[in-house]
């Protein structure tokens, strides 16, 4: 049995509304849509450049953006990139000053190469890279699920996440951030996967 495997055996124990869910939304696949070849740096980077847009969106954006490049760029090419070319590719200016922040960062130590990531723990990454401008506990979460495949990660501000919860239990209003990180609890040592579940609850 794989890991994902003991997770949604774990998951569907807790209750009725979690065996069926899991149920009906099947195998977890969350191995597909990781991308463990990316290190800290990169993964950021494209995190920037999917935020607050649709996916279609985010991938004419990033496309332009290696393109550009002729791949994806090292942190020092991404420095000296033009912030013309940079907002030619449909970067804000915003997220232009966080990109090339990151690159700073990559080159400064602040953002782990990956090998050093792979030894520190979530909270030490997440409470080194929000320090960077423009970058979030969100998007440092997303990091940790799909690049560093963190099995304990629950981003308890997404709000699909949230919303799912609604659902799941039918409840009157959203629950907050405090709420489902303290309900979160119970579905530890896999809440990453339990998220997974949760962002495809149904309607």
């Amino acid at each position: 049995m794989n890991q994902h495997q003991q997770a949604t055996q774990f998951l569907s124990a807790i209750d009725n509304d979690w065996a069926q869910l899991i149920s009906i939304v099947g195998a977890c696949t969350f191995d597909a849509e990781a991308e463990p070849e990316l290190n800290p740096y990169q993964a950021l980077v494209q995190a920037v450049a999917y935020q607050q847009l649709h996916g279609k969106a985010g991938d004419a954006i990033f496309a332009k953006f290696k393109n550009h490049f002729g791949g994806f760029p090292a942190p020092e090419a991404l420095i000296k990139a033009q912030f013309d070319d940079l907002r030619a590719c449909g970067f804000s200016g915003r997220k232009i000053e966080t990109i090339q922040g990151i690159a700073n960062g990559a080159i400064s130590g602040l953002v782990p190469s990956r090998a050093d990531a792979e030894n520190m723990r979530d909270t030490e990454l997440i409470e080194r890279l929000v320090t960077l401008k423009g970058i979030g506990q969100w998007t440092v979460e997303m990091m940790l699920m799909f690049t560093l495949a963190r099995m304990d990660i629950l981003p308890a501000d997404d709000f699909a996440v949230l919303e799912g919860y609604k659902r799941l239990k039918k409840l009157e209003v959203v629950p907050k951030r405090k709420e489902i990180a303290e309900i979160g609890k119970a579905w530890s040592p896999h809440r990453t996967i339990a998220s997974w579940y949760l962002w495809r609850v149904p309607k």
